[in-house]
């Protein structure tokens, strides 16, 4: 049996109000043991740690602002969500999904900086791995966590699309990178990155609902189809499917602490 692990769904949206069951039936036949979810906003902590609660010790929550929701009462919103995290710390996993994205709007760059910023710092007083949005921004999110202050922060690149030299500073920096559907696109060019990587900072992630592998692509994604993901890396690396499963699954479990 394989044994995986998704580092990175949103299961707890609306897109699968209904049939959520069924999604992690299939996910738990297909191998994963564990999910990990990134939260959205203010109003998606309850509904994510319902989900926490009912399927305890196969879902496990984080908490964030993501990038693409810092909007101009951000600071009203961190404060509320900080509360959250210091009041119910043990809840937590992660503080995620936060980070920088310049995809959808560069208007708001600077105060997604003071965001994620804010962030790096909760992961620091909660020793927490800190799991980061880099759209369009890895080398400006690579700058910023090179700075002294930030030299004991851990966490992971979800949704890692870089080229081999971002891979290798964000390796050198102690972050995980997080492979997910991509990987089996024909022209995103993971393929010659991650053959050169060693599998020792890799993780695997859905990014549920979004980015669907093949040959799934265009659907609704879910848990169970990193199967897939999984099968792409070992086709590169040259390993068993069950070796990527181990590995990554280590590796997930050593940068969440489970």
């Amino acid at each position: 049996m394989v044994r995986l692990i998704d580092t990175h769904s949103h299961l707890f949206v609306a897109d699968f109000d209904n049939d959520r069951a069924e999604v992690i039936k299939r996910a738990k036949e297909a191998g994963v043991e564990k999910v990990f979810l990134p939260n959205i906003d203010f109003d998606s902590i309850i509904p994510m740690n319902n989900l926490s609660a009912e399927y305890a010790d196969f879902c496990y929550s984080m908490i964030a602002l993501h990038p693409c929701d810092v909007k101009e009462n951000y600071e009203e919103i961190l404060d509320k969500i900080e509360k959250e995290l210091f009041e119910n710390q043990s809840k937590y996993f992660g503080i995620g999904e936060t980070g920088i994205d310049l995809y959808w709007d560069k208007s708001t760059f600077d105060i997604q900086v003071k965001s994620f910023e804010r962030h790096i710092s909760w992961s620091r007083q909660t020793k927490l791995p800190i799991i980061i949005h880099a759209r369009d921004s890895i080398n400006e999110l690579i700058e910023i966590l090179s700075k002294p202050k930030n030299k004991d922060i851990i966490g992971v690149f979800h949704c890692f699309t870089g080229d081999l030299e971002q891979a290798k500073k964000i390796i050198d920096l102690g972050f995980y990178l997080g492979i997910g559907g991509v990987l089996t696109y024909k022209k995103s060019g993971l393929d010659e990155v991650l053959k050169i990587l060693d599998l020792n900072r890799i993780v695997l992630e859905t990014d549920s609902p979004y980015l669907a592998p093949v040959p799934m692509r265009g659907k609704r994604n879910e848990s169970s189809f990193i199967r897939h993901v999984a099968e792409k890396l070992a086709e590169i690396k040259g390993v068993t499917v069950e070796d990527i499963g181990e590995i990554t699954s280590q590796n997930a479990c050593k940068l969440f602490g489970v």
